[in-house]
């Protein structure tokens, strides 16, 4: 079968009109986000069925951090340094027109299973937790239009990329806190 192809049948004022929206949409008042704003950052913060990190990590003495349990592929340092360098990576791709992301998988997955050492287990939940306020930053700041794509992407925008942090987040988080219950800690 064929493709069905579709010329454009638009003509110049056609395209004006279309162009001044889009201006248009570009400059509501933002004011009116504010509401999906502040439920983003209600989600980025661990709200409704998404995790909180403190509560799945807070207390998570160092020396489990790299325990593994019976038929579960991850330790603790594995998914902190997972969630890590998943939010740093999309934080970074929403701001930073230079950035370049890691090789997957490779890249967003730690080499060993439990942290060298305890510096490198608390330096990660501090990055973690600075990369998170930063995003949070991102959404709240009412000159960022949610909307607009991320001109160096290809269809993204700061909306997409919030809430894939909040779903990623919460996904591993739910990992975490199982893994927790399943040490007993």
């Amino acid at each position: 079968m064929r493709k069905k192809t579709r010329t454009s049948t638009k003509t110049k004022s056609d395209k004006k009109a279309a162009a001044r929206a889009n201006k248009k949409a570009a400059a509501r008042p933002a004011h009116l986000d504010q509401p999906l704003r502040d439920h983003v950052l209600y989600l980025l913060k661990g709200g409704g069925a998404h995790a909180n990190f403190d509560d799945a990590m807070g207390d998570w003495p160092v020396q489990l951090a790299g325990v593994k349990v019976a038929n579960f592929p991850h330790t603790a340092w594995m998914l902190l340094e997972h969630l890590r360098l998943g939010q740093w990576d999309i934080l970074e791709f929403s701001r930073n027109s230079k950035h370049v992301s890691p090789k997957w998988p490779e890249g967003y997955w730690p080499a060993s299973e439990a942290p060298s050492h305890e510096k490198a287990w608390t330096a990660s939940m501090a990055a973690f937790r600075g990369d998170l306020r930063a995003m949070e930053r991102l959404v709240a700041d009412r000159r960022i239009d949610l909307y607009a794509r991320i001109p160096w992407g290809n269809g993204q925008t700061v909306l997409r990329e919030a809430l894939l942090v909040a779903d990623h987040n919460a996904y591993h988080l739910g990992q975490l806190v199982m893994l927790r219950k399943s040490i007993g800690i």
